[in-house]
């Protein structure tokens, strides 16, 4: 096996700019002045495990200020030459994108790319599949590997087949937060948040996993301790059109072609998140996420050639998230929080026409990913071990930025 570990990087000009109130924003970005940027403090945490062959960073950061965000994460990369980091930026990325154009053109939008959570994931399957790396080992640049053994348990049990001889070709690990723990923190709820139980409904489910065998069945990601085989990645691509969530997305994307994501209760990294800027963007972002992945889910319940996904089937979590009880969930959300946050014109906003923009805006784009979905094995099969396009990216490396 040939294990790549992929970390996005988000960066813009101050932490504050990118905090918008909208579905495009991402939740965590570097500013660029930052004095311990996570990406360093990730690296750092690579230089203990053992294994490492390659590691791909993949810069998010707006056009404006890409420059300025490519010559900070170079800097970060040449203290760390052991881990042979491979910069993708715009340059790198354009023929990426060429290349997926030349081989799909019909496909909507940018499925491949360095925008958009599920895009960007993309983007690194794709990388790693031009280098011929047949395991991607995703992480997040604001958490770090505990041990040297985290790429040895990444891989443990990958492409193997378990006693019931299902193939283990997804795998997540999970995260512990700032006190050690798997848990989500629920011991002081808020009102607000009372319809909005998800970290409840998430512990309950962990609970059982951490008490079950080392790999059990999952019914959550990790987007930042996630490994995926080649004989998955290679198949299935990561949802471009979702707004936010598309780890817990890959696993729906599986179940619809009757596989199984896996759960390895030994496997994890350490996560130490920034502070959040804005619930409100945040929660918008949600409101987008779970009406699109009822409607996704709804769609491809009644096409013939994918697996029926039952909700008795993602009990206790995900399962109230992808049943018509999330819109109740949203309207009193929303209202609780219009009336007691600081956000409170946001929420408001949100309860009085946003939900129902999103529910609208999720109806019309329900059948896009399985439409994405069709040519993305040809597009995989079309670029492995591409050495044409592996020269271009690396001649590229030397340059800081690039336009596209």
């Amino acid at each position: 096996m040939k294990p790549a570990i992929i970390i996005p990087t988000y960066w813009a000009q101050t932490r504050e700019k990118q905090a918008k109130r909208k579905v495009g924003a991402y939740d965590h970005t570097t500013p660029l002045d930052a004095q311990n940027p996570d990406l360093e403090t990730c690296l750092v945490s690579l230089e203990q495990v053992r294994g490492v062959l390659r590691v791909i960073i993949l810069l998010v950061v707006d056009r404006d200020y890409e420059k300025q965000a490519r010559a900070r994460v170079d800097a970060i990369c040449r203290e760390h030459p052991n881990l042979s980091p491979l910069v993708i930026g715009s340059a790198e990325g354009r023929y990426i994108k060429d290349a997926v154009s030349d081989i799909a053109p019909d496909v909507s939008g940018e499925p491949v790319s360095l925008r958009g959570y599920g895009a960007i994931r993309n983007m690194g399957l794709v990388v790693a599949a031009v280098l011929g790396y047949d395991i991607a080992v995703f992480m997040d640049d604001d958490e770090t590997a505990v041990d040297e053994n985290f790429l040895i348990d990444a891989v443990y049990g990958l492409g193997n087949v378990n006693r019931q001889d299902l193939p283990i070709d997804v795998k997540s690990g999970y995260f512990l937060d700032t006190n050690g723990s798997c848990y989500a923190d629920v011991e002081h709820p808020r009102w607000a948040d009372k319809y909005w139980a998800k970290r409840s409904e998430f512990n309950e489910w962990m609970h059982i996993a951490q008490e079950s065998t080392r790999i059990s069945h999952s019914q959550y990601v990790c987007g930042g301790c996630f490994a995926l085989h080649a004989n998955a990645f290679s198949r299935i691509a990561f949802d471009p059109y979702i707004t936010r969530g598309e780890d817990m997305d890959y696993l729906i994307n599986m179940r619809m072609h009757g596989r199984e994501v896996w759960f390895d209760n030994q496997w994890y990294v350490k996560h130490n998140p920034p502070e959040t800027t804005s619930a409100a963007s945040r929660f918008l972002q949600d409101v987008y996420r779970w009406s699109y992945e009822y409607e996704k889910v709804r769609f491809s319940n009644t096409q013939r050639d994918l697996h029926i996904i039952t909700r008795q089937s993602l009990e206790p979590y995900p399962a109230p998230w992808l049943s018509q009880e999330v819109f109740e969930r949203i309207k009193k959300t929303s209202f609780r929080h219009a009336l007691v946050d600081r956000e409170h014109f946001t929420y408001f906003t949100i309860w009085a026409s946003g939900r129902f923009e999103a529910r609208r805006w999720a109806r019309r784009h329900a059948q896009s990913y399985l439409q994405f979905q069709t040519f993305w094995p040809r597009i995989m099969a079309s670029l492995w071990s591409r050495t044409d396009i592996e020269q271009m990216i690396m001649q590229s490396q030397n340059l800081t930025g690039g336009d596209e």
